[in-house]
């Protein structure tokens, strides 16, 4: 089966610290999607749910993640990372496959 995203090393252990520690229920799966559209362009949502009939089912860096099927087209070839900065954190959502704008 094809692995529509990659999680980085650094995404998947700050992944399985928050499952660990946040009191996630053992039932629930990473669920990492996309919202919106419109005038403002999509974005990625990330989060903790349950199984639903509309999912495709990963494991990815052994985390069970969920996707719903309608969303798969527009996370092929995402990857998603975890940010340190000195006075920011948190997840990232980049596609390699397009080049940066100073790249082009």
């Amino acid at each position: 089966m094809l692995i529509p995203i990659e999680i980085t090393t650094k995404a998947a252990l700050e992944i399985k610290h928050i499952m660990a520690t946040k009191n996630i229920p053992k039932d629930y799966f990473l669920r990492v999607g996309v919202k919106g559209g419109g005038c403002g362009g999509m974005s990625f949502a990330l989060g903790f749910d349950k199984l639903k009939p509309e999912d495709q089912c990963y494991e990815i860096q052994s985390i069970p993640v969920l996707i719903e099927k309608k969303h798969l087209m527009f996370l092929m070839g995402i990857q998603l990372d975890f940010f340190e900065g000195d006075e920011s954190q948190g997840f990232t959502f980049t596609n390699p496959n397009i080049p940066k704008r100073h790249d082009l």
